[in-house]
């Protein structure tokens, strides 16, 4: 009688119940819902020794919920060439196995199934129940299990593990991370945990010859942007940003500014973006040392630090610097991140100064660094003053009709559904006008954006059918690496490259003179990028083509305020015309006239302004969880805050409308309606009016409302005003006033005269003034009528107080 164990349950280390069955299986089968880093590193010395000896090694893991890292995918790619991998494309599907097969050529094997996935956790330490039962006790079930393993492996929804497949896959993984930062916060904290324990070392990564570089200076915008950085850093500001549009040098310009300090932080969200600054800052900065700070290197201790933002978002990873180990932060790239991640590692980090870098302007889509920055706009060049200074190449922009209802197609809140899209999409009419379009604008060198690959695929058919020289580039192109396909193009062995969202950013192509978009525009920001793809000055190049289907699509008319030279304040005036932008005088805007009549519709039919401001303050409360502060609605909201103020007298009018106060606080509200439109719309033509209600304030909830003398309030007054270079700089250093010296000199009596002169009379004299200056007695003429209504007017008013002295100090 056997006495062999024909089922076992497993409930830790189920590593080495594995190790054990790799050392001779002849197939090695594995399927779980995810394939994390760790546990590649913890198992790759045995999967390639089994390789090696012949065994046949397939593994299939899946992307649900995004949770299988592309790191480990690399990591599985380099264990063995001859290790078969396949990611399974759940498309929101469950896909949650977890089974573990061995064969033996003489009919033995092993199947185990149970909770561990591909991690060092759930492999190694984790508290997990795996069932394992021989082959000999259940010959069909494990044969049937192998069946269904081959099945599942290559069924059409899989695609082979390999470069192009993982790098379409870490761009949705970031996508999804991006939007849901709480889940991979404690998805990567487990798995970073489990990086910490003892694993095999890895080779380190060796540094690339460096050969001799030429010195490089800064130049066109560079110069100009450097000069108002250095000037920002002279009056004291700690945080700025600054907007150069593609092709610039925005990278080459934080490298310049760089050298002003000795330790540097650089923040990307992209490893292609931190290489490709480390190369720029060395070029600048040969004699510093230059280290990347992500998953797979940590040279924290080199001078210039280059660190993946998803890495220093986990407190371990910060934990290993100090709060001010680094006396500049570089953030690049910022509109890719949401706030969250980013506002930890600033939060936690003091520099000495903060920079944010991006090439497309603020509140396109939303929030974005501008808050991060404290709002100051150092600098701001615009793609099209750079035209017009001629440091980019000029363009002429055709308008082409796109007869698609866009009205019928569902919106999944930040794109259109593919399905419905492709309906249209993919229909022969729909593509003939896109070509009709293209052979009567095009130049020599084209990149068209699709909104998907099929999209992509079935065009380059149908150009390719009509005898042009085209590329569909993606993730799953084989007859072409991308590399290739940027030489061919700008040699103009290529005419066409048609392409998924992978020449949004970081891909230079300076003789690329067509554009053609063929997708609806639902990211302006990403639309910006795009466009920025054909600026780049080239020899021979006179100009840049874009052709743009456009239809009833969201964004459709706002885009086209990209192009135009007039502000926003300036066109809003224009009615109807508005919707047609002024371009620059070597720059070009032809719409068919549907195309017109659309555009023109749409406009009288965009959202009513009250409605706007609403739909703009949700979306910054759903980003919060709670309703925003004033000044949080400013730095974060994509309308103007001043909107809500011109609108409703103040925000706490706007929250009353919008039905968002208590019963109590609606009460409250409607007592001091006229108090708090003084304190919003009372003018700042100095910052003297907010700083003394700012000293009342700080009295405390309790006594905040008690009179208050120039006497009292004098040294917080002179502290205040000459703590930070730009608040003198701001207020005494126009003409006709004291100087700064002037100012620094000021005896006691002078500040008390300058403000019962100033902020005391001038705001109690004014029209409608809730505030009185009687008998050298500053007061405000509010009266509460319990302590609970002390609090929340309190509230309210330090709020706007706030708001009005960082919107005044505000730069940009």
């Amino acid at each position: 009688m056997s006495t062999k164990l024909n089922v076992k349950l497993i409930t830790d280390n189920l590593a080495d119940e594995l190790i054990t069955r790799m050392q001779h299986a002849s197939g090695i089968y594995i399927m779980t819902s995810f394939i994390m880093q760790s546990g590649v590193k913890l198992l790759a010395p045995h999967l390639k020794r089994a390789a090696e000896r012949g065994a046949e090694v397939r593994m299939l893991a899946g992307d649900y919920l995004y949770i299988t890292q592309p790191e480990g995918l690399r990591a599985l790619c380099e264990v063995d060439s001859r290790i078969e991998a396949r990611l399974w494309r759940s498309m929101g599907t469950s896909f949650h196995p977890k089974a573990y097969l061995f064969d033996h050529e003489h009919g033995e094997g092993m199947l185990i199934v149970g909770s561990s996935n591909f991690s060092f956790t759930a492999l190694k330490t984790g508290y997990e129940w795996n069932l394992a039962m021989n082959a000999e006790a259940e010959p069909y079930t494990f044969q049937s299990a192998l069946e269904k393993f081959m099945q599942s492996f290559y069924h059409e929804t899989t695609l082979p593990v390999n470069p192009d497949s993982i790098a379409l896959y870490e761009e949705e993984y970031r996508q999804y991370h991006q939007k849901n930062p709480e889940m991979i916060q404690r998805i990567t904290e487990m798995e970073e945990a489990e990086l910490g324990m003892r694993l095999p070392e890895e080779e380190t990564e060796q540094e690339s010859v460096v050969l001799p570089l030429q010195p490089i200076q800064p130049r066109f915008a560079q110069l100009d942007a450097l000069e108002a950085l250095n000037a920002t850093m002279e009056e004291q500001y700690e945080k700025a940003m600054v907007v150069m549009a593609t092709g610039l040098g925005k990278t080459y310009l934080a490298g310049f500014f760089a050298q002003r300090f000795e330790r540097i932080l650089f923040i990307a969200h992209r490893e292609e973006i931190l290489n490709q600054a480390k190369k720029s800052f060395r070029q600048i900065m040969p004699e510093r040392s230059h280290g990347i700070f992500n998953g797979k290197q940590k040279d924290g201790e080199a001078d210039c630090v280059y660190a993946s933002i998803y890495t220093l978002s986990l407190q371990r990873h910060r934990d290993v610097f100090e709060s001010d180990a680094f006396d500049l932060i570089v953030v690049d790239e910022f509109h890719h991140a949401a706030a969250k991640t980013y506002v930890k590692v600033i939060e936690y980090f003091h520099p000495q100064f903060l920079l944010g870098i991006t090439a497309t302007p603020d509140r396109l889509d939303g929030k974005d660094v501008y808050a991060l920055c404290d709002g100051n706009v150092a600098y701001q060049m615009h793609f099209i003053e750079a035209i017009r200074r001629g440091w980019l190449a000029p363009f002429q922009y055709y308008g082409v009709f796109d007869d698609t209802d866009y009205s019928q197609i569902r919106w999944l809140g930040t794109k259109y559904d593919e399905e419905q899209l492709m309906s249209v999409q993919l229909q022969e009419e729909h593509v003939e006008t896109i070509y009709a379009a293209w052979i009567r604008h095009k130049q020599t060198r084209t990149i068209g954006f699709c909104s998907s690959i099929r999209q992509a695929d079935y065009l380059a058919a149908y150009f390719r059918s009509q005898g042009v020289r085209v590329l569909s580039l993606h993730s799953r192109t084989s007859e072409m690496s991308r590399e290739e396909a940027i030489r061919q193009l700008g040699a103009g062995e290529l005419e066409v490259v048609l392409t998924v969202d992978l020449f949004n950013e970081g891909t230079d192509i300076p003789s690329v003179d067509t554009l053609l978009f063929v997708r609806p525009t639902e990211s302006l920001t990403v639309f910006t990028q795009q466009v920025g793809r054909g600026l780049r000055l080239s020899e021979g190049k006179s100009h840049c083509v874009i052709i743009d289907l456009i239809g009833n699509y969201r964004n459709a008319d706002v885009k086209l305020s990209l192009f135009d030279v007039r502000g926003n304040e300036e066109r809003s005036g224009k009615a109807l015309d508005s919707a047609i932008p002024e371009v620059p005088d070597n720059c070009g805007i032809h719409l068919e006239t549907r195309v017109v009549n659309l555009l023109q519709e749409l406009s009288r039919k965009r959202m009513p302004r009250r409605e706007k401001l609403l739909q703009d303050f949700l979306d910054v409360k759903r980003e919060l969880g709670r309703i925003p502060t004033y000044l949080e609605l400013h730095l974060m909201g994509q309308s103007k805050s001043i909107g809500y103020r011109s609108e409703f007298g103040s925000y706490v009018g706007f929250l009353y409308w919008a039905e968002l106060l208590s019963p109590v606080e609606g009460d409250i509200y409607v007592r001091h309606e006229a108090w708090l439109r003084d304190i919003e719309k009372t003018i700042m033509n100095k910052s003297y009016k907010m700083i003394v209600l700012l000293y009342m304030l700080d009295r405390g909830e309790a006594h905040w409302l008690d009179p208050v003398t120039p006497g009292e309030m004098a040294e917080f007054f002179y502290r205040y005003l000459t703590e930070k270079e730009y608040r003198k700089r701001k207020d005494f250093s126009d003409k006709g006033k004291a100087s700064l010296v002037e100012w620094n000199e000021k005896t006691e009596m002078e500040i008390r005269k300058l403000i019962i002169d100033m902020p005391m009379s001038k705001w109690s004299g004014a029209k409608n003034s809730m505030t009185r200056f009687e008998d050298g007695v500053f007061s405000l003429n509010v009266e509460v009528q319990n302590t609970e209504e002390r609090a929340v007017l309190y509230r309210w008013t330090r709020e706007v107080c706030l708001y009005r002295l960082h919107s005044y100090f505000e730069r940009g």
